[in-house]
């Protein structure tokens, strides 16, 4: 990409569809979250984009997603977890890309991402609910972020072939 509209454009899509991959599937947790497949489009956002616009296609496709689905009290956890992931995925991708490793070596950062997801959304419910009863999250969250790494990576390997990026 290389016009400035085009990455706003790249960005724009993808925010679009991590809003919808977010609200297509939506299983319930126990503390009113829900389990869904909008990390596999965060992932996808910190393999294309720069940090900048990983950031905002990730954090803001996901905390609308929670807006137009009611979920209007995990927005802005929503906008700060989802966006953070991506910019460790972009991030960290770059340094394995830099050091030349393989697609194996590349879950890492994905796995690191998915943790912060989890430990982001247990202190937040923590403060909302407790600390206590958010421990039951857990679970779904990891869950969450295990097929968002599984489906994240297809979608990626969908994008590669392409060779639009």
């Amino acid at each position: 990409m290389k016009t400035r509209a085009q990455k706003i454009a790249v960005a724009a899509m993808l925010a679009a569809l991590a809003c919808v991959a977010t609200m297509i599937i939506k299983i319930p947790t126990p503390l009113k979250g829900y389990i869904n497949l909008g990390d596999c489009v965060v992932l996808l956002c910190g393999s294309l984009l720069s940090p900048a616009y990983a950031f905002l296609a990730a954090g803001i496709g996901s905390c609308l997603a929670d807006i137009l689905s009611g979920y209007l009290v995990y927005a802005p956890a929503t906008f700060a977890i989802k966006g953070g992931m991506a910019l460790i995925i972009v991030t960290l991708f770059k340094y394995f890309d830099k050091k030349g490793y393989k697609t194996v070596l590349k879950i890492l950062p994905s796995i690191i991402a998915e943790i912060v997801m989890v430990l982001g959304y247990f202190i937040f419910e923590g403060f909302l609910y407790g600390f206590g009863p958010s421990l039951a999250n857990i679970p779904a969250n990891a869950i969450q972020g295990v097929a968002g790494i599984v489906f994240g990576f297809t979608l990626i390997k969908a994008f590669q072939k392409i060779k639009l990026f």
